[in-house]
């Protein structure tokens, strides 16, 4: 039996077991483990795990597990609560150029707590048939826009999953989006996600939000676009370029220690 440190974050209600790992002890392939420290009834709970770790070129390195337990993509709200456990860490100032699954990011932090994450720029959207639209946004995602006042009661979990894993998308998996434009002007754009990995709706999914500040921008969004989940608001900014690929992104939004502790695995 081992006791092992952790630390506790959210961003918008996406929820992180966070580990410092600058020695590189933990075992990244114990997928049972990642699972049990996610586990919400016999472990710590949580939509995901990471990893801080030293990078010989960057402030440090970001390693994200899924719920399932096994490695996964860029994850926006998870990496925007690395920055500031990072902080916490001492390992950064309030600027930061980090690794991630997808390559380099760059981030800030605002006095106020707000992490400024800058992704990686998005080559373009796809149209899918009668699903939505596709894009890859450090993690792959399909965008839904459902008609006026059906979002709140729509079963995410089951539609979610119906497209999550139909013959289009099942072999590689994808993230499923669900939107709602504003009622009046100056309305933010309402979001649910279905999360592949977590196998569920979460309360907010940053990549997620991001695909849909991108999509809606050929519906009249324009940057930056202001998104509410069940979570709470966050902002993607962006630079359209005419090719339709996106330029300058950012995920803009609150990431806050909830808690830390010890636990005996």
């Amino acid at each position: 039996m081992n006791t092992l440190s952790f630390f506790k974050y959210q961003g918008t209600g996406n929820d992180f077991v966070m580990l410092d790992d600058r020695e590189q002890r933990f075992n990244e392939a114990d997928y049972h483990l990642v699972r049990l420290l996610c586990d919400r009834r016999r472990g710590i709970g949580a939509d995901g795990l990471i990893l801080i770790r030293l990078h010989q070129q960057h402030d440090f390195e970001m390693v994200y597990f899924n719920a399932d337990g096994y490695l996964g993509s860029l994850c926006g709200n998870g990496s925007r609560c690395a920055v500031a456990f990072a902080q916490e860490l001492g390992l950064i100032g309030t600027h930061t150029i980090f690794m991630a699954a997808d390559g380099s990011h760059e981030a800030r932090i605002d006095a106020d707590g707000t992490v400024h994450l800058r992704m990686q720029d998005v080559l373009g959207q796809q149209e899918v048939e009668e699903y939505g639209v596709f894009l890859d946004t450090g993690s792959p995602h399909l965008v839904r826009f459902q008609p006026a006042s059906t979002l709140a009661e729509l079963n995410v979990f089951a539609e979610g999953r119906a497209i999550r894993y139909n013959e289009r998308f099942r072999e590689k998996g994808t993230n499923v989006n669900f939107v709602e434009g504003p009622a009046t002007p100056g309305q933010p754009w309402q979001v649910r996600t279905y999360e592949r990995g977590v196998e569920d709706e979460t309360l907010s999914c940053g990549t997620g939000v991001t695909a849909v500040a991108l999509a809606a921008s050929r519906r009249g969004a324009t940057s930056p676009v202001h998104l509410r989940t069940p979570g709470g608001d966050l902002h993607v900014a962006f630079d359209a370029r005419p090719d339709g690929s996106f330029t300058n992104v950012f995920l803009s939004g609150p990431a806050q220690r909830v808690f830390s502790g010890t636990i005996t695995v």
